[in-house]
């Protein structure tokens, strides 16, 4: 089977350590994991491509190197370019519904107010899988709460989040592997709930 898996972010140095990034750092974990390099990288449809096999699997491992709010494009031409089905695509992205280190597998369903699934969803559908990396929201109320999201989101991780970071990456790139290896149910068996992953069988 083939895949697509896309790691959303924004492109630019100020941005490499961001909430909003988590979906490229999992991105460059995954690649390593899988026997690539970052090197591998190339650009493609306005974005970065790689193009790896792993666990018997043809995997294009893509981060659109748009803003957020055009991730759609590059997601598109690819996705096209390879004759995939929304079902073969997976989009691993920041969420701020889920505390930090909280992760969530899902097919299909809303944007949430991000503006990268809002782009894609517009136009692929909404029925491509998602890895929901949690990083919570501010404390904030009234009329200034808009603008501290988008500054979470934009912000780096706290010091506190820094020390787990490491590990929250490696558990989100575990829950890739597993959809690829062993299904969408099955990931979702290990990973959703109540937010750490079971055992792997």
């Amino acid at each position: 089977m083939t895949w697509l898996v896309v790691g959303l972010g924004n492109p630019g140095p100020e941005y490499e350590q961001s909430r909003h990034n988590i979906g490229f750092m999992v991105a460059d974990r995954l690649i390593e994991r899988w026997g690539g390099r970052k090197s591998d990288f190339r650009s493609k449809w306005n974005s970065e491509v790689a193009q790896l096999e792993a666990f018997g699997h043809k995997i294009h491992l893509q981060k659109p190197m748009q803003y957020m709010n055009l991730s759609g494009g590059p997601v598109q031409r690819a996705a096209t370019f390879f004759q995939l089905e929304p079902s073969q695509i997976i989009v691993i992205h920041d969420d701020i519904d889920l505390d930090f280190g909280r992760l969530k597998v899902k097919q299909g369903g809303g944007h949430g107010g991000h503006n990268g699934l809002r782009s894609i969803s517009g136009l692929i559908g909404p029925d491509y899988l998602r890895v929901r990396g949690g990083v919570g929201r501010p404390n904030v109320g009234g009329d200034a709460k808009g603008e501290r999201v988008v500054g979470h989101v934009l912000g780096s991780f706290a010091k506190a989040e820094q020390r787990e970071l490491s590990t929250f990456l490696d558990t989100l790139a575990d829950s890739v592997d597993d959809i690829i290896r062993h299904g969408l149910v099955y990931a979702m068996n290990r990973h959703n709930g109540d937010g750490r992953s079971k055992p792997s069988s």
